[in-house]
Formats: C-alpha cells, sequence, structure tokens
C-alpha cells in the first residue's frame, strides 16, 4: 500500500517580495536627475513619487491576497506551535482518536518543538480526510495535518509480532507518526521561514526529519528508525513501477529506506551497526553515511540555528521524556580526534 504525502505551497509570495523590494528602493535614472528644464519642469519629485506608487500599488494588486499584510513578517518567537485534535468523521477511527488524545501526542509535539521562533501559529492537526491516507502542509492555513486514514493504513502494514529484525507492532506505527510529522513541520520551516533549499524540498523535509529523530534518546530513535524503515521497506515491495511513481516529487519508497539508515548510521554508527553487519545497509553506502550526516547537520546549523532559542531548548532537552532524555548531541555530531 502507497501512502503518498504531497505538498500544498504557493511560492508566488517569494516574486512578489522581490518585485516589491524593487519597487520601494527603486532609484531614478539619470535623465531623471539632470537639473529640470523649462520643457522638463513637470517632472518634479512629487510627480515621480506618484509614479513610483501608482506601480506600487500595481503590483500589490497583483499579490496573493493577504501578502499586503504579511511582506513584513511579526517578531519571532517561541511555543508557537497548537495541538488540534478533531472528532473523526468515520466511527471506525473514534478508538485511535481517543488513544492519541490520552496520550497527549500532539502536546508532546508541541513541546518538542517550542524552542524554534516563528512569526507564526502553527497548528498540529490530527483529522478524518474523507478516505485519504494523506499528511500535509497547508502554507495559508498555516497547519500540519495528518489524517486518521494515513495512521490507520501504517497500523495494517504493521507486523502482528515483533520481526527477526527487532520491528515491533508498537515501533512499526510509532516510527511512521513521528517521522510524517517532523517531514510535514519541515516544510512549515522551510517556508515560514524562507529557509534557502539546495535540492528537493521532499528529500531536505526528510532529511530534517531523520535528524530531528536522532536527539531523540537512543531507545527512542533505535525504534522510531526502525519503524519509520519498515513502512518505508513494505511499500518498496509493490511489483512495479509506473511513470507517476518516477514523476513525483517524493524520492521511491525504496531510496527512502537507504537514505534513512544512511543518516542513522551516519549519526550513530554504534548504535546502529547491526544494520551494515546484517546487510541491511551496504557496505558501499555505509562508508559515506558519516559524510552524508555531517552534510545535514552542518545545514541545520547554518541555516536553523538562528531561529533556536537556547534557554528554551534547554528546558525542553531537561525534560524526563518517555524512552530517556533528549540529546544535544550524536556520535556523529562531534568529529574523530
Amino acid at each position: 500500500m502507497a501512502v503518498v504525502r504531497p505538498r500544498k505551497r504557493d511560492r508566488r509570495g517569494l516574486l512578489a517580495h522581490w518585485l516589491l523590494q524593487r519597487v520601494t528602493t527603486m532609484k531614478f535614472s539619470k535623465e531623471h536627475d539632470r537639473e529640470p528644464t523649462a520643457a522638463s519642469s513637470d517632472r518634479s519629485p512629487s510627480r515621480h513619487a506618484a509614479t513610483s506608487v501608482l506601480v506600487s500599488a500595481a503590483i500589490l494588486a497583483w499579490l496573493p491576497s493577504g501578502f499586503a499584510t504579511a511582506a513584513i513578517s511579526p517578531p519571532l518567537r517561541t511555543d508557537q506551535f497548537r495541538a488540534v485534535y478533531e472528532a473523526p468523521k468515520n466511527p471506525a477511527h473514534q478508538a485511535l482518536y481517543e488513544q492519541l488524545k490520552a496520550a497527549r501526542t500532539l502536546e508532546r509535539f508541541r513541546v518538542l518543538l517550542s524552542y524554534i521562533r516563528l512569526p507564526r501559529t502553527l497548528t498540529l492537526r490530527l483529522a478524518g480526510c474523507d478516505g485519504d491516507e494523506d499528511a500535509w502542509y497547508d502554507p495559508e492555513a498555516l497547519t500540519v495535518t495528518v489524517c486518521y486514514e494515513y495512521l490507520e493504513a501504517v497500523h495494517k502494514i504493521a507486523p502482528a509480532s515483533a520481526t527477526p529484525e527487532g520491528v515491533t507492532p508498537e515501533n512499526a506505527v510509532l516510527g511512521p507518526l513521528l517521522e510524517v510529522f517532523l517531514h510535514e513541520v519541515a516544510h512549515a520551516l522551510f517556508d515560514q521561514l524562507r529557509i534557502p533549499i539546495f535540492g528537493r524540498e521532499e528529500d531536505a523535509a526528510d532529511q530534517f526529519a531523520a535528524f530531528t529523530l536522532m536527539h531523540l534518546s537512543e531507545h527512542t530513535a533505535r525504534d522510531t528508525v526502525v519503524g519509520a524503515a519498515w513502512l518505508y521497506a513494505q511499500e518498496a515491495k509493490e511489483p512495479s513501477l509506473n511513470h507517476a511513481d518516477l514523476a513525483d516529487v517524493h524520492g521511491l519508497a525504496g531510496q527512502r529506506f537507504y537514505n534513512l539508515l544512511c543518516i542513522a548510521y551516519g549519526a550513530e554508527p554504534r548504535l546502529f551497526t547491526d544494520l551494515v553487519e546484517k546487510q541491511h545497509l551496504p557496505e558501499s553506502r555505509a562508508k559515506e553515511c558519516a559524510d552524508e550526516y555531517g552534510q545535514i547537520a552542518y545545514a541545520v546549523k547554518t541555516l536553523l540555528d538562528r531561529y533556536v532559542d537556547e534557554s528554551a531548548r534547554e528546558k525542553v532537552y531537561a525534560q524526563n521524556w518517555v524512552g530517556g532524555r533528549l540529546r544535544m548531541k550524536t556520535a556523529g555530531d562531534t568529529p574523530p580526534p
């Protein structure tokens, strides 16, 4: 069963912002800077200003709805995430809804991410999606949505009992749940903070999610990586690929499986050494994984650290989490001597 994760994003705002900057900082030509003559005495600064205002008004009329007020971002603040559990539309999802709400699943995500400073509040939402097994970020509503249908599909794929590789029914659900929320939150961060991306955005979102998973406790990191990898492995078993699969903005399931394992091994080779020993991760790829993880860690530090409130992060990391405390650094974050 393939689980599709589309993205809803409008990039018109970036071009509009550039045009607005060009107009508001416009410099007049040399012809306009000359001393006025009798023939050109009506070309006064006030007329030039009026022309600039008219051009600005024309561009503002073309901008996406609400952009005029959004062009100037509000101040960055911590604790900008909120949680919403929508009552399921399908009665079959009622037990799942109650279980997730009782476990305070979204509240845990909210606290985990609370030290990131954002200009606007981002809603983390669990909802019924009329049968769609889906998850997405909506930049207009500033909402990350994961469907009960998606989680139901993940639960159906999970093994009935522990596998020889150590995949349990619990972590086969926990891993994809954490990974999909972090993946979609990554899209929100890229959008709200205007993070530059050199490559495909879906790959960058996968990398952010895997990087964040690796900074959970060792026990939780192991469980979630194994669980998320299990889902990719099952999706990769589909018998054939078509043009739509190859053209999709997401990587193929098999590629995402190996990318996740490589990031995990690059971050914590001791914790995930069995991936190579049991040949789940080929040695030819494994030897490059430390560098792959290092590139991701450097990108996160360079592009996202400026939006981190250090004091707030220390408080989050000091809390007792299920599975143990979060980790500021992994083995891959510390260069070898």
